[in-house]
């Protein structure tokens, strides 16, 4: 841990000397969060977690054609959230917390009059979807987690525009396993966004190559289109096609909402629906290492409440259907002063079981099936929680 601290410091120190004709900024944000959850299950009855998150963002332009970027993560941690933080693979190195430096983004970017190039570690984003993001399965959002920063993938994208409203874009990333020897894993792809006044539209189509559990590979074609006509209507849809699986409609994850304001855009209102098939983008799957989902059918209700220019509430219901479970959120946003903003929320999971003790226990609940938690399960452990309260100052510089 002591050698990686040391390679990035070195990094940096190197970054920030160089040549003041590269027009170098530096930018980014500073997160001091402190939460207090109600454990369930094997978990303690009541637990408190402490962090320091920081990102750091760096770009140099190079002259007119190029530029460079690069954001490094830094985080120390105790209680609730340095268990995630060693999940992540970093350890103790305090008396008291738990720490560590990510690099989270580094890649070029060539810039031409019609045609540009992107390379390194990034993000590849697909879809309009607001809350659950079919399309962009690479990193599926998790709406429990709204301010949870994209993840970045090791790969390139090679960008045309024939004409200003339309783009065409070729990409390709490497294998989800970085220790594949022959490439299996690895994805290639085309998509097209077109843009007019009031609506804009998305295909996507991307190929993986075969692998363990895909003998002929993976395909994925996708549809994302948002419209603004009085409301603002979107579609988000991803085929997800594994011939050795036989996949049918289970490869389908489609979603499909709105967004509405009332009194001057003092009251926001945001609706969406996801079908959720059980092999498509947004389906749990161990595997994956990130979000997924285990029921078919999910709705989400948002209401955002503006009181100034500085204030604002959100409260939200998170529904599935299939096993009768709901998880509300209430946000409350203030600006202190420019460039520093304090949230707190409020999560409460419920389902059947909390209400009526009869064992059905929802994927939303308080403590979600064995089938959700299959390594906690090994252990002999079911940890959930029945509340979860967290507050952020945020930073940003």
């Amino acid at each position: 841990m002591q050698k990686r601290i040391i390679f990035f410091a070195v990094i940096l120190l190197i970054i920030s000397g160089y040549h003041l004709s590269a027009q170098m900024t530096v930018s980014g944000l500073l997160d001091s969060s402190v939460s207090l959850r109600a454990g369930a299950g094997d978990a303690p009855a009541f637990s408190y977690g402490v962090e320091e998150y920081a990102n750091l963002r760096i770009q140099a332009q190079l002259r007119d054609i190029a530029a460079f970027h690069a954001a490094f993560n830094f985080i120390a941690a105790a209680g609730d959230y340095a268990a995630v933080v060693r999940a992540m693979g970093f350890s103790p190195i305090g008396d008291n917390f738990i720490a560590g430096i990510e690099l989270e983004r580094l890649y070029f970017r060539l810039n031409g009059e019609t045609v540009g190039f992107d390379g390194g570690l990034l993000r590849l984003p697909f879809g309009y979807g607001q809350v659950w993001g079919p399309s962009d399965f690479l990193n599926p959002k998790n709406p429990l987690k709204p301010d949870a920063r994209p993840r970045a993938v090791l790969g390139a994208g090679l960008s045309w525009y024939p004409v200003d409203s339309l783009k065409l874009l070729a990409f390709g990333a490497a294998p989800r396993n970085p220790f594949s020897p022959n490439g299996e894993g690895g994805l290639a792809g085309l998509s097209m966004d077109w843009h007019w006044d009031r609506a804009s539209l998305q295909t996507l189509y991307s190929y993986e190559s075969p692998q363990a559990n895909s003998k002929y590979g993976m395909h994925r074609a996708g549809l994302s289109v948002k419209a603004d006509v009085e409301i603002g209507l979107v579609m988000d849809a991803l085929y997800t096609y594994n011939h050795e699986a036989k996949t049918e409609f289970d490869g389908l994850s489609f979603s499909a909402g709105f967004d509405y304001s009332f009194f001057d855009g003092d009251l926001i209102v945001l609706v969406e629906y996801l079908y959720n098939g059980e092999t498509s983008s947004t389906a749990f799957n161990l595997e994956k290492n990130m979000f997924g989902l285990n029921n078919n059918h999910y709705l989400y209700t948002g209401l955002t409440w503006r009181f100034n220019d500085y204030t604002n509430m959100s409260a939200a219901l998170i529904s599935g259907f299939d096993d009768v479970s709901f998880t509300p959120l209430v946000t409350l946003n203030h600006d202190l002063f420019q460039g520093a903003t304090l949230t707190v929320s409020v999560q409460v999971p419920l389902d059947r079981d909390l209400f009526s003790g009869d064992g059905n226990r929802g994927e939303l609940g308080p403590l979600p099936p064995d089938k959700l938690q299959p390594l906690l399960a090994e252990i002999g452990k079911r940890i959930g929680r029945y509340f979860d309260f967290s507050a952020k100052l945020r930073l940003r510089f």
